[in-house]
């Protein structure tokens, strides 16, 4: 049984229903101002606490953390991490054309600061790949990699030096932009790398990542390529050089992608099923590092291998700030990409599990931990797409479990890092590629895309297509741009329709979707599903004109029909006066003239400004020169459903002048009931409306 409702109330306009219901804007407008002044100078302890507690979240969590209940989770969840840091960690380092020590000492402190400073309970930070090969590409434009060098000559010592130099520079400029945007409170800024954008973005990034770590997997000793189309440069480098392909080298990584790819595809098929996942790169480490020490390869093969890794903390060393003019441009982009993937993945899992990250504290987090750690010899971090899954897979629930992460690669650094001497780089490519998986996984999401917003799947292929065909930062921002150029033809192309009544109600909805609802007979009812701007003034004036028939043709004629009519009448007039003969010529021009307005049967143009979002100045002057030329037609304009900054930009520009206040109404209903008794008698006093 369907529930019915009836409304009986006056009509309302918006001055009406302002003195009824409004406020003293100008009075509480200023009490709330001098409110929101004397709150943020207010010193106190509550208010300091607080403070503490928002931005350094572990005395906020801490204090609460539920001892019996999370302790387990956040203690297996941190030592898988954990143990997974270690081999991506070096595995990354190569990426960033650093040594693999580097990428430990990047997989701790971070991990500690951000477990202090963090609101994403399940975010995992350390090395990420994409973020790894943008930097990797920083440095190699700077310090590149010569050919022929031994490993332990000094010339080989002091190159190392400049790279993680570079590198360590561009963790500290991208904590400072951090540092910089968390004080502008513009954390906002990266819902401008939309979901479609940054699936596309690290789906092409995983392909430059493979094709970089091919020269180590198949032993080949070859310059890195940077700049646009260096994929396609490094692809054909490799093909070139394959004759001289590391057969030792190749195999190793031939068996080494046999072993990865089906146990990592067993630990997502099954991570329901498996208290923790099977910790296969560690093992894959340790068993190759072992081979390799037994046999000899580096010697007898010729094989690359990891080398010297010191035991214990690196000692703080400056950043090269003397490079700041040359890595800004890409700093920037790295910390948008940085930030976006680690806000994005720490929304997915607090809405996953009920909880709120606060974005501009993110950025401080973020901030905090590449500016602090580059001056321990890291490059930048980010949170990691699979740690972070294993994280939350593995039953972690608070950053505590960053504590026992940290404890795992404290570990290595302090005991075990040396015993990593004779790993196979190739190894370290494998577990590369490998851990790229979900990223390759992305192409699933398109034909769904497809299905739902086309305009979303050409932001992907376009970003995917640029981010493979030029280059990784590049690609991204044409994928950005593009993006934004999506949403302005939004704007500029919306939909403007006729609006019917469903009988009986006081429902209004487009005609062309709803046949069964009719026109209110003399009153044409238009909506604008947009707003009204420089960018498409000329759309909707051409839109309003079409449905309207208001052609600047007949607006010149009707006008000196007018005209016309005015004069003849004032001359009529005397003559009558004078004389006291009654003209009938007139009285059939005057009809004619009526009839003329009959023929449109248009006598009201009522405008629903409900999704008119808001108005420029440009769009305000269209607005008013349209209202002036309806009013020269013959057609009274009526507004509704106007917001107050609508509202107040319309009236600035002057539209009061041209329009009787009272013609602008709370609802298109309240102006189809004014305008309706309007026309069958002269209006009441009181009027009302049934709703």
């Amino acid at each position: 049984m369907s529930a019915s409702v009836a409304v009986y109330r006056n009509i309302y306009t918006e001055d009406r229903f302002k003195q009824a219901f409004g406020s003293d804007d100008d009075t509480s407008g200023s009490l709330r101002l001098r409110e929101k002044l004397a709150g943020k100078v207010r010193c106190s302890s509550r208010t300091s606490l607080h403070l503490l507690r928002d931005r350094v979240p572990i005395f906020s969590w801490l204090p609460r953390y539920r001892l019996k209940k999370w302790i387990l989770g956040d203690t297996v969840a941190g030592l898988t991490v954990g143990i997974l840091h270690i081999p991506q960690g070096m595995a990354f380092a190569l990426l960033t054309s650093v040594a693999p020590i580097f990428g430990l000492y990047t997989s701790f402190f971070p991990v500690v600061l951000y477990m202090i400073f963090g609101t994403g309970r399940h975010v995992s930070t350390g090395t990420f790949a994409v973020v790894s090969l943008m930097t990797g590409s920083v440095v190699e434009q700077l310090v590149p990699t010569p050919l022929e060098m031994n490993s332990s000559s000094p010339e080989a010592a002091d190159l190392e030096s400049q790279r993680i130099g570079v590198a360590s520079a561009v963790a500290f400029l991208s904590g400072i932009i951090m540092f910089c945007m968390f004080g502008l409170q513009l954390g906002f800024l990266s819902t401008y790398l939309s979901e479609p954008i940054v699936k596309a973005f690290t789906s092409a990034a995983a392909f430059h990542v493979t094709i970089s770590q091919l020269q180590s997997m198949l032993g080949l000793r070859l310059p890195r390529h940077t700049g646009t189309f260096s994929l396609f440069k490094t692809l054909a480098s490799v093909m070139e050089n394959l004759p001289q392909t590391n057969m030792a080298e190749l195999l190793i990584s031939l068996v080494c992608l046999a072993v990865l790819v089906p146990v990592k595809e067993i630990n997502t098929r099954y991570r329901h099923r498996l208290r923790t996942p099977i910790p296969v790169e560690i093992l894959t480490v340790i068993i190759a590092t072992c081979v390799a020490y037994a046999s000899s390869l580096d010697s007898t093969y010729k094989i690359e291998i990891v080398g010297h890794i010191p035991a214990g903390f690196p000692s703080p060393k400056l950043p090269a700030f003397h490079t700041f003019p040359s890595i800004a441009g890409d700093t920037v982009a790295i910390t948008f990409v940085g930030y976006a993937v680690s806000v994005s993945l720490a929304m997915i899992y607090a809405d996953k599990h009920g909880y709120s990250i606060h974005p501009n504290q993110e950025l401080l987090a973020h901030g905090i931990s590449n500016t602090v750690s580059s001056f321990f010899t890291c490059f930048p971090s980010s949170a990691t797409l699979a740690t972070t899954n294993i994280l939350e897979s593995a039953g972690g629930h608070t950053q505590l479990s960053g504590l026992f992460t940290s404890l795992v690669v404290l570990i290595v650094l302090l005991l075990i890092g040396p015993l990593f001497y004779f790993l196979p780089k190739a190894v370290l490519a494998c577990i590369n590629v490998t851990s790229l998986r979900q990223m390759f996984l992305q192409f699933k999401d398109l034909p769904e895309l497809w299905r739902i917003s086309k305009l979303d799947f050409m932001v992907w292929v376009v970003t995917w297509l640029s981010v493979v065909v030029l280059n990784v930062d590049l690609g991204l921002a044409i994928g950005v741009v593009f993006s934004m150029m999506t949403v302005i033809c939004r704007t500029q192309r919306a939909d403007c329709s006729v609006l019917g009544r469903a009988s009986n109600t006081e429902i209004y909805k487009p005609l062309e979707n709803h046949s069964k609802c009719y026109e209110v007979p003399g009153v044409k009812i238009l909506t604008y599903n947009g707003p009204i701007y420089y960018g498409n003034r000329s759309f909707f004036r051409e839109q309003m004109s079409k449905l309207l028939g208001l052609t600047p043709e007949k607006i010149r004629s009707r006008e000196k029909a007018r005209k016309a009519m005015e004069k003849r009448e004032r001359e009529i007039a005397v003559n009558t006066v004078e004389r006291g003969i009654a003209n009938t010529s007139f009285s059939s021009e005057n009809e004619f003239f009526k009839s003329e307005t009959c023929e449109s049967d248009v006598q009201a143009v009522l405008i629903d400004c409900s999704s008119v979002i808001f108005v420029d100045v440009a769009g305000a002057r269209l607005f008013t020169q349209m209202c002036t030329e309806c009013q020269k037609f013959g057609v009274h304009v009526y507004l509704a459903n106007c917001n107050e900054r609508v509202l107040k930009i319309l009236t600035s520009c002057g539209l009061m002048n041209h329009m009787n206040p009272q013609h602008i109404f709370v609802t298109v209903h309240d102006a189809v009931m004014y305008i309706q008794q309007q026309m069958e008698k002269p209006p009441e006093s009181n009027t009302t409306v049934w709703v």
